[in-house]
């Protein structure tokens, strides 16, 4: 590891650095800044002005454009060769293009309106009812949750928590099964206070089946009555027309850069 300045942020270096991130609406942010889940790294732990947000595959980058910020990678990441990287704004994003290059190919997501007391109850259990007799609905528990870790098309409905403990503590998972194997599922790819960043996926041989509707709209109520706010960012513009139908609306697309960060040097 080559001497670098950017430090993971400590509680302190995060109240300071949470001004660069303000008015930004992502969940996965909020988990990081409030010390739930993910980690700050910082260019200066004492005087932050550029900061680097990082839980499972996202990294978020904000305040002055950082060159050894966005050309390695903490050292706990060491094994990842994976991010998928969000510029706070053009000058991030040229900075990623030019320190990486060919590493990075940049693309569409689609940012989801927080709406808090939008959802129809009725609509969504109505939703949850259209589940065929051949399926079942479950609720991620224990057992569920090792399942889940070792099943690569869905280990993401789990794989960010430490432990089923964390999971249980700030997570919240729904399961479709057939014949006693997940073919479908909605749950938290992360948890902040108040709330859960929504991960939902369909096995491929069963989608177009209405699953993951099913899946979305259970999590969605039971959220609703723990008093969670269901966040959504959408891949896709099938993922934002789930979400549509779910009750949320879209509110505009923005760029981000899938990167391979296999060999890059390493700080923190």
């Amino acid at each position: 590891m080559t001497e670098t300045t950017i430090r993971k942020a400590d509680e302190k270096s995060r109240q300071a650095c949470a001004p660069l991130f303000e008015g930004w609406e992502e969940s996965v942010i909020w988990s990081c800044l409030q010390g739930v889940m993910g980690e700050i790294y910082v260019n200066d732990p004492e005087h932050p002005v550029s900061a680097m947000a990082i839980l499972g595959d996202f990294c978020y980058f904000a305040g002055t454009p950082d060159r050894e910020l966005v050309s390695g990678k903490p050292e706990r990441y060491r094994e990842k060769d994976f991010m998928i990287m969000v510029p706070q704004n053009d000058m991030w994003g040229e900075l990623i293009e030019e320190c990486l290059g060919t590493r990075v190919k940049k693309v569409l997501r689609y940012a989801i309106k927080k709406e808090p007391g939008i959802f129809d109850e009725k609509t969504l259990r109505a939703a949850v009812d259209k589940l065929p007799p051949e399926y079942t609905l479950k609720q991620i528990d224990r057992e569920l949750y090792e399942r889940c870790q070792g099943l690569g098309w869905c280990r993401d409905w789990v794989a960010q928590y430490e432990n089923y403990e964390q999971f249980l503590a700030c997570g919240l998972g729904f399961v479709v099964e057939k014949d006693g194997e997940p073919v479908a599922g909605a749950s938290s790819y992360s948890g902040f206070r108040g709330g859960i960043e929504i991960e939902i996926d369909t096995k491929e041989e069963y989608r177009r089946k209405g699953l993951a509707s099913v899946c979305g709209a259970a999590l969605i109520l039971e959220c609703i009555r723990r008093g969670w706010y269901p966040s959504w960012d959408a891949q896709n513009l099938w993922s934002v027309a789930l979400a549509e139908k779910l009750g949320y609306h879209y509110s505009h697309d923005y760029p981000a850069y899938e990167t391979d960060w296999k060999g890059l040097p390493l700080y923190g």
